[in-house]
This record gives C-alpha cells, sequence and structure tokens, in this order.
C-alpha cells in the first residue's frame, strides 16, 4: 500500500506571538516611558557635553556625564535591548540586573541551604554582606584606601529570574579588591538540568582579580581573572577538604567549552563540565544563619529605595525652583509673564495668580507623591508624567541657552533622576496591584 503524500494541514497565518496584543495598555504606557527616560537621559549627556570646557565647574560636568551614561543611560539602553536578545531561558549563565549575560553557571549543590552554609564556613568562606547603601559606600572606601572587607557585598546576578539566594568569599591577602566569591540559586522546585540531572543548588564561581570599568556600562567594577575554571576547581577542592562527608561528580561536557565575556567585558574560558557537590550529609550545622537575600530588587513586601529617591529629590527640585520663583514674585518680578511697562494693580494680581498656580503645583506633587510612597500606580504614573512635560521644556531651554547656570544643571539632574527612579523595575514592582501585600 503506498503512502500518501504529507499535507500541510496548518493554514498560514499572520506571524505573532501575541507579546505585544495580550499587553495591557498601562504596561505599554509603562515601557514608552522607560524608553522615554533613556532617550531624555542621553540629551541629558548632550547638555552636559556642551557645557564642558577647562574650568574646575565645568570639569565637574564631565564626572556627572560619566556618571549618567554609566549609571543611568547605558544600563537602561542595555535593559531594551536584551529583553529582545538575550534568551530567558536557562543557558548556563546568569544575567545582570541590567539583562546582559554575566558569569557561567560552573557547580551545582545538593543539600539544603543550611547545609551549604555548614560546607562553605567550614571551609573557610565568608557569608558576603547584602547589598545596602552601608555596604556599598563601605566596598567603595575600602577599595580606595585598601582597607580589609572580608563580608564586602557582591553584585547581584539573576538566575532563574531572581537574584542570589547569598554568595561567600575568600579576601587575598586583605586587598578588598582581590577576592575569591561565589553566589548560589536555589532550583526552582521539580526543576531539572539539561540532560535530567536534578539538583538543588546552581552556583558561579569568579576571582575578582582587581578594580576596572565595566566594557559595556563604563561603571566601576570589579574584573575577574579569564580562566573561571581554576576558581570552580578550587572551591570544590576547599570544600572537599575541610569536609570530609561531602561528596563530588562531575557532569562532563555539561555546555559546550567556550570562551566569551561577562556582564563586565571580561573574558572567560570554561571546558564545559560541571562538579556537584553533594552536602546533605552535613551535621553540624551553624547557629545562625543570614538567609535573607543580598539585594531588595525582588522583594515584594519592603518599599524600594527608588521610590524613597524619587519623593525626596522630587521634592527638593521642585522646592528649589518654586523657591526661586517666588522669591522673585516677592521682589514684584514679574517681567518674564508681562514684559516691561505694566501697570501695578495687573502686577499684583499677576503676581497672586503666580502664587496661586505654585501653590497648587506643590499640592499636587504632595498628593501624587504620597500616593506613590503608598504604592499607588495612577500616582506614580501621573508624575511620570507630569516630569517628563517638564524635563522636555527644560531641555529645549537648555538647547536653546547653552550657557546653563550650575542651578539649572542641578535642577535638570535632579529631575531626570526622579523620573529615573520612578520608571525602574523596583518601582514599578512596588506600584503593582499584582504584588504581594506588603508595607502600605
Amino acid at each position: 500500500m503506498t503512502r500518501p503524500a504529507p499535507v500541510y494541514e496548518h493554514p498560514p497565518t499572520k506571524v505573532n506571538d501575541g507579546s505585544l496584543r495580550g499587553r495591557r495598555l498601562v504596561d505599554l504606557i509603562e515601557n514608552l516611558f522607560f524608553a522615554v527616560t533613556t532617550g531624555l537621559t542621553f540629551a541629558f549627556g548632550v547638555v552636559l557635553r556642551r557645557e564642558s570646557t577647562t574650568s574646575l565647574v565645568h570639569v565637574s560636568y564631565l564626572v556627572l556625564l560619566w556618571a549618567a551614561m554609566a549609571y543611568l543611560a547605558l544600563p537602561r539602553l542595555h535593559r531594551i535591548l536584551t529583553t529582545m536578545y538575550v534568551p530567558d531561558y536557562f543557558i548556563g549563565r546568569a544575567r545582570t540586573t541590567d539583562g546582559l549575560l554575566g558569569d557561567p553557571v560552573n557547580l551545582a549543590f545538593t543539600g539544603s541551604a543550611e547545609q551549604i552554609h555548614a560546607a562553605m564556613q567550614r571551609a573557610g568562606w565568608v557569608l558576603a554582606d547584602p547589598v545596602d547603601l552601608t555596604s556599598s559606600a563601605r566596598i567603595i572606601s575600602s577599595s580606595l584606601s585598601r582597607r580589609s572587607y572580608p563580608e564586602a557585598p557582591v553584585r547581584p546576578l539573576l538566575l532563574f529570574g531572581e537574584i542570589q539566594a547569598f554568595a561567600y568569599q575568600q579576601e587575598v591577602e586583605g586587598n578588598p579588591a582581590q577576592r575569591h566569591h561565589v553566589r548560589f540559586w536555589p532550583c526552582p522546585e521539580g526543576w531539572l538540568l539539561p540532560g535530567g540531572h536534578q539538583v538543588d543548588w546552581l552556583a558561579a564561581g569568579t576571582y575578582d582579580r582587581s578594580v576596572g570599568l565595566s566594557l559595556f556600562t563604563l561603571q566601576v567594577t570589579h574584573k575577574i581573572d579569564r580562566d573561571i575554571d581554576v576558581e570552580r576547581d578550587y572551591i570544590v577542592d576547599t570544600v572537599a577538604y575541610a569536609v570530609p562527608e561531602s561528596s563530588v561528580t562531575v557532569i562532563e561536557d555539561f555546555s559546550t567549552g567556550y570562551h566569551h565575556r561577562n556582564g563586565g567585558g571580561d573574558a572567560v574560558a570554561t571546558d564545559g563540565d560541571l562538579p556537584v557537590v553533594d552536602v546533605s550529609h552535613v551535621t553540624d550545622l551553624p547557629e545562625e544563619l543570614v538567609p535573607e537575600p543580598l539585594d531588595a530588587l525582588h522583594d515584594v513586601g519592603r518599599r524600594p529605595f527608588s521610590i524613597i529617591a524619587a519623593v525626596v529629590l522630587g521634592a527638593i527640585a521642585l522646592g528649589v525652583t518654586v523657591g526661586i520663583s517666588v522669591v522673585r514674585l516677592a521682589a514684584g518680578d514679574v517681567s518674564g509673564v508681562l514684559g516691561e511697562g505694566v501697570t501695578s494693580d495687573l502686577r499684583t494680581t499677576t503676581t497672586v495668580a503666580l502664587l496661586a498656580y505654585y501653590l497648587v503645583i506643590v499640592a499636587t506633587f504632595a498628593l501624587l507623591a504620597w500616593k506613590t510612597y503608598l504604592g499607588r500606580r495612577w500616582a506614580r504614573l501621573c508624575l511620570v508624567v507630569l516630569l517628563t512635560v517638564t524635563l522636555m521644556t527644560e531641555f529645549a531651554q537648555a538647547f536653546s541657552n547653552p550657557n546653563q547656570t550650575l542651578g539649572s544643571m542641578l535642577s535638570l539632574s535632579a529631575d531626570l533622576l526622579t523620573i529615573y527612579a520612578l520608571t525602574s523595575l523596583s518601582a514599578r514592582q512596588w506600584t503593582s496591584p499584582r504584588r504581594h501585600a506588603g508595607v502600605r
């Protein structure tokens, strides 16, 4: 019997993954303003570059330009682009919070978090501090002064959409610029490694050799050693030596051996093997553990720093702008509105109207800022819209007048930082109606 010729039964349809059609209007607005803020940041860089001369004040603009590009514009640009071309599934690589491919996953563990803590501490490793303002300031000062900081924080990396649960490190000769360190992520329940292997934890271990600038964002960061397999094997050896009840098996050729770069632009090379360290038989657990995450990025119950910073910066910028305007009005200066040669009655009426206008602005901002602080998304979006219009007006004035005062530049900076904070990922999560119940 002759088999019938195969027939393609699926009729051709328009190719559409539904990602945009199914997205709600408010999410499209969120992403639009996220992109607009990125464009405004680059515009801010253009204004700063025009103001840069040889004077000390203008040289400070160059420093501000670098900070704006390294910590605002480039990370956000990477975030936009990497959502389109970086896979959002497990490929054996962690990701930076900017969306770039980070350190390779080169270790796996079986056992509980408490057993890993016990094994790492017995092997001479130190638990890294959480990432906050205090620890960040301390590691900067320690690196500059070369003072020891054994518990220095490590930069958050993402795996399975979550930052590392904790990290361990060993400082080298009291120099915070050089250290061994390894991050740990719990595997999702029931999840299997490619090939069907099951483990409880995945880890990424690298060696920090110095402090330098990131190739992709120009941020100050640690530079890692290229041969990450040496660090991987060192971590395994320290645990195997100090914890005899542990065991190690190796998944050979877990990934293809390759040469690439991590999120900071540092070259990495690996043979693709994945050691699996079993610490499930460790019983002498430490009395005190610090299981909290190293960063509040995905902590839905804690008000993020971006919200607090946006409210404070916005209030300062508004206070300065309104304060200067009120002082001018109190002195009778309304020439910018009415021009010269007006009657005193019209001048008085205009002054009262402008004072009432500024009072409405302050009251509106106070209401929206308070509602944003409480987690209301509509209030945050209203603030974003108002600040975007304000920034566009300020940029138009800046481009038309190349000689900006230091006060106007600082006001522009504060407004830009405010809208940047309001459109950040943590601010979006805090004001999302889908977030879990938290501090209100």
